[in-house]
């Protein structure tokens, strides 16, 4: 394992071409990126200068067959064909390390992030090469979690706390989120309020198809309120049990995962992690099994697009 990993940066020098978005594109088509990203993890494309209206452009030459956000807990906006901002937190806060959607049956196995509005200072997302985390952990974590992890979810139906069902599924068709669910082999049941609450048992680590590395690939420090801060967490522990927060983890057997595990992972993630650092028209293409991403703290405006494709599954 290189413990000195960081992304690859392509821009007009090394990849011989012109510094505009067409000739990205081209060059993009012209070589086995598929192979280039499982060999590097991460690729930052700097210097092409893309501007928003040519986005799509080289969104097709990176990812084929762009996913829509469904089942995504982030909350986004929309902003066109499959593309969103990306998470929506207040400026000061950190957004901890994490595979995308690593709590659901399929994630996107590509993470494509555009820069249209560089901060003024901070922002910057942050890569962790997911084998270093899970050897960073350490042995006593790595068997706690050995067995998954339980993931929970509230969904409320149109009014309350986090996210309800329909932004979460983009439909206000009981019958598809049922057939999605079912899919999902996640258990389910409908609120009298018209909320619905959802659970997934999921493998804490997978192997990459490609490579076979093990990594960590999980958000049981996300979805546990101790994951948000000994202040945040102390607040809504008072207002509701876990079990009745929007969302939550355990271990798989249902026993709660202690505080400490919690803080350790999310606190060795930012620690360990590459900072990429953001310049308006950059590019950021990353294989999600291979590397987890989160966003540090930043003041001024900061406008980053995320977009993905590809799916797989444990």
């Amino acid at each position: 394992m290189n413990h000195n990993w960081k992304p690859r940066e392509l821009n007009p020098d090394e990849t011989g071409t012109a510094a505009n978005a067409a000739a990205l594109v081209e060059y993009l088509r012209g070589i086995d990126l598929a192979a280039l990203l499982t060999a590097e993890k991460a690729l930052v494309m700097r210097g092409f200068g893309v501007a928003p209206g040519e986005l799509d452009d080289v969104l097709d030459a990176l990812l084929p067959d762009r996913l829509a956000y469904v089942h995504g807990n982030s909350p986004r906006t929309k902003v066109g064909r499959n593309v969103y901002t990306s998470t929506e937190y207040p400026a000061a806060l950190a957004i901890s390390m994490h595979n995308e959607m690593s709590y659901a049956s399929r994630w996107p196995t590509r993470l494509a992030f555009y820069c249209e509005t560089a901060p003024g200072s901070g922002g910057a997302t942050p890569v962790i090469d997911g084998e270093l985390w899970l050897e960073s952990v350490g042995p006593e974590i790595r068997e706690a979690f050995a067995g998954g992890v339980r993931y929970q979810q509230n969904l409320h139906g149109g009014y309350g706390l986090g996210k309800s069902w329909q932004q979460t599924f983009e439909t206000e068709d009981r019958g598809e989120v049922e057939a999605f669910l079912a899919d999902s082999a996640a258990t389910w049941e409908w609120r009298s309020d018209g909320g619905l609450h959802v659970e997934q048992l999921r493998p804490a680590f997978v192997r990459h198809p490609v490579t076979g590395a093990e990594v960590w690939f999980n958000q049981a420090d996300q979805w546990h309120p101790a994951g948000l801060g000994d202040a945040t967490a102390r607040a809504l522990t008072q207002i509701m049990p876990p079990e009745d927060l929007p969302q939550s983890a355990t271990f798989a057997d249902g026993s709660p995962i202690p505080d400490e595990y919690v803080t350790t992972i999310r606190d060795l993630g930012l620690e360990k992690a590459v900072d990429v650092d953001w310049h308006v028209g950059d590019l950021l293409l990353i294989d999600n099994v291979l590397v987890g991403h989160g966003r540090r703290p930043f003041d001024g405006p900061r406008r980053v697009l995320v977009a993905m494709s590809g799916t797989d599954e444990a």
